[in-house]
């Protein structure tokens, strides 16, 4: 069963604004988007460690993980 989280805007997540603007120019517009992605991705756009376990912890929140487990 599909996620129903997956075609939100990545708003929903409500992370801070230097990760949005990081995510909008990298064109990751929907959890989905992001949710796609692995952690090395991540820290090539300019995430830092602490940013990527925010972004676990609120993925893993809604169900998801980077690595396509559904938890929920």
């Amino acid at each position: 069963m599909r996620n129903k989280y997956l075609d939100e805007d990545i708003s929903y997540l409500k992370l801070n604004s230097k990760l949005n603007s990081l995510f909008q120019e990298n064109n990751i517009l929907k959890i989905e988007d992001l949710w796609i992605k692995n952690r090395p991705f991540l820290k090539s756009i300019g995430l830092s460690d602490n940013d990527i376990k925010q972004v676990v912890i609120k993925l893993e929140l809604i169900g998801l993980d980077l690595n396509k487990k559904k938890t929920k």
